[in-house]
């Protein structure tokens, strides 16, 4: 094992609280009444239906494509019929399209043979990434398979796996490599045949011993090919798992700025997108379950769960016990990057990594105030960027004038927010920037 590495610039330690679900093993939740699937749950084109109110469907049916622009499709995550088409909450845009499937609970489950996916060519291992309707778990949502077709002016040469699950409360790609490393593992191998390369690096913070001993003897019991995969050890900062942060403190390349990981020869997975790659190769299987972790002190039972894609976070709710009367903040993702929600109907999508219920123990509550010019928001900055003025820039209703300071080169990790002693809220102040100077 070698020594810790990092990312040289910036960064936080924000308390890590993952110590209500680090040692839960996942559990299956059992299929709710209803699912509610998304339409828009990739970055691209939204999906469009491909079945009709009242139509059967098994699991894994396709139900939604996308035609033209970027996207992949969407499919059945349980056997029932379509109940609607029509809209489920969302925690940005409020309501989306969506389609409601009436689950058929007495239904068997479709059961996931194995196959030998060994002497298919790359092309035919991409094409079944793409139909099973892989997007990127740990993030935006981006298309599996446009990430594994780099642009032909950038050979890459290492393909990086992110286990670094940096943010606070989250353990669900954790447990993901305690139980699941042999899968994932050969995920890895999946993705290196695509890429026509040898060459892969696990990443994982040091706070997750047992992920490391995991991966690293399912590395050790692969063998059997040509490939170099290898398991390295990250110091604990915030955002450790940010692709171009996770580039640099393994690979020292520097990703330029608006540029693509490929440009430094890099492709980045995270560590559960690898096995859904797994499955979707291995076992025809699409990408209609995840693990989610739900934690905060505000939740009776905490848990590490497999949940079917559409299930409403209502529905976890009373699966894990309920919620006490001390919550005061219900979060999709994590305390950094998630978003705050005010209804419980929200369904789980394909990018869901956590759903917390914060206490008001757990957050901060002080009032904001005006920017007191410290530059502790400098200093926190991973990408360099100057927040404070991005900040100052959209109250002086100037947003088109803050590209300057790297507004679009944010990846909105929440460092600078964390630290400011105003409390001021600079991800939303760029998040306002980036929006209004699109459409000016």
């Amino acid at each position: 094992m070698v020594s810790t590495l990092t990312f040289p610039k910036g960064g936080v330690h924000p308390p890590e609280s993952k110590g209500l679900t680090e040692q839960l093993p996942i559990q299956v939740m059992p299929l709710p009444a209803e699912l509610h699937l998304i339409l828009g749950q990739h970055i691209g084109a939204p999906c469009t239906p491909t079945v009709a109110k009242k139509a059967a469907v098994g699991e894994g049916d396709l139900v939604a494509d996308v035609s033209k622009g970027l996207g992949v499709p969407l499919h059945a995550p349980a056997a029932g019929s379509i109940k609607a088409i029509a809209t489920a909450a969302h925690p940005i845009r409020v309501t989306t399209p969506s389609i409601t499937l009436a689950v058929d609970r007495e239904a068997q489950p479709r059961q996931w043979t194995a196959d030998q996916w060994q002497q298919l060519t790359a092309q035919e291992l991409l094409q079944k990434v793409h139909d099973a309707g892989i997007v990127g778990i740990g993030g935006a949502g981006f298309p599996t398979h446009v990430k594994l077709k780099p642009p032909a002016d950038t050979p890459v040469d290492t393909l990086l796996l992110n286990g670094a699950e940096c943010e606070p409360y989250i353990t669900a790609d954790h447990r993901s490599m305690v139980e699941k490393a042999e899968e994932i593992v050969e995920g890895a191998k999946i993705l290196l045949k695509i890429l026509g390369i040898k060459t892969c690096v696990v990443g994982i913070e040091n706070n997750k011993p047992d992920a490391i001993a995991a991966m690293t003897a399912a590395v050790r019991a692969a063998g059997g090919d040509d490939s170099d995969i290898s398991v390295v050890t990250l110091q604990v900062k915030y955002p450790q798992g940010s692709e171009k942060q996770l580039i640099q403190a393994i690979t020292g390349r520097k990703v330029p700025a608006m540029a693509l990981p490929s440009a430094v020869g890099v492709v980045v997975h995270n560590v559960s997108t690898t096995r859904a790659v797994y499955e979707a190769v291995a076992l025809g299987k699409p990408l209609i379950e995840k693990v989610v972790t739900i934690s905060g002190r505000g939740i009776v039972k905490p848990a590490n769960l497999l949940v079917k894609i559409g299930t409403k976070v209502s529905d976890i709710v009373e699966y894990c016990g309920g919620i006490s009367d001390e919550v005061a903040k219900v979060v999709l993702g994590g305390p950094m990057m998630g978003f705050a929600v005010s209804t419980l109907d929200i369904p789980v999508t394909k990018t869901t990594s956590a759903v917390l219920f914060l206490t008001k123990e757990e957050i901060d509550t002080t009032p904001l105030s005006s920017c007191i010019r410290c530059g502790w928001c400098l200093d926190a900055c991973p990408m360099g960027l100057e927040p404070k003025e991005i900040g100052l820039y959209v109250e002086a209703n100037r947003p088109e004038n803050t590209e300057q300071f790297g507004v679009f080169e944010c990846f909105e990790c929440g460092s600078c927010a964390y630290v400011c002693p105003a409390k001021r809220p600079l991800v939303q102040f760029v998040r306002l920037a980036k929006m209004k100077a699109k459409r000016s």
